[in-house]
């Protein structure tokens, strides 16, 4: 082996954790001042209508179901909520989405991998924000929204376009910085 392939081999390993550290250390200056969003996860939805779907309704939840086309001419700005009873953020995120409720902002819970009878029993002790729910148990239509995971949060205008995605749960922070303003915005 030559002395420049060797001094090349040796140097590589070097070279690559230089280049990581002058990532992180733009990543941390990017969220210093605010550039730089852990949880902005883009999606290619934004500016686009709602896939088309129809879910079953979930049993015994009290509420109708949901399908796209119950995404289309609203009287204002709804939240689609993709949630599950075995989520921790879901309950961390839970009582925004009641004070919204209670404040009548229209919420739409899509219950993603879920079974049912878990899924009532997470509402029954928690309380039922949705105004709409229908159960995603193979989860082909979070798969069609680009979910990540849940629980995650869009913001559709009155005419169905998406205009905000969240992934993870909405905290206090979250509610009165980003989703407060779109309401209004979209209003």
């Amino acid at each position: 082996m030559s002395p420049l392939v060797r001094r090349t081999l040796l140097f590589t390993p070097f070279a690559l954790a230089a280049a990581g550290g002058a990532a992180f250390y733009g990543m941390l200056q990017g969220m210093r001042t605010g550039e730089y969003n852990p949880r902005g996860v883009p999606s290619a939805l934004i500016g686009q209508a709602a896939p088309d779907f129809a879910l079953p309704e979930l049993e015994e939840a009290g509420v109708p179901a949901l399908s796209s086309a119950d995404l289309r001419g609203l009287p204002g700005p709804v939240l689609v909520n993709f949630w599950a009873s075995w989520c921790v953020p879901c309950i961390i995120e839970h009582p925004q989405l009641m004070r919204l409720h209670r404040e009548g902002v229209p919420v739409f819970g899509i219950a993603y991998k879920d079974r049912p009878a878990d899924s009532l029993r997470f509402l029954r002790q928690h309380g039922n924000p949705f105004r709409r729910l229908a159960k995603d148990e193979p989860g082909r239509v979070a798969i069609d929204w680009g979910v990540y995971g849940v629980p995650e949060t869009y913001l559709l205008d009155r005419g169905g376009i998406i205009r905000w995605r969240f992934a993870g749960p909405i905290t206090p922070e979250v509610l009165e910085q980003d989703i407060r303003p779109l309401l209004r915005r979209h209003a």
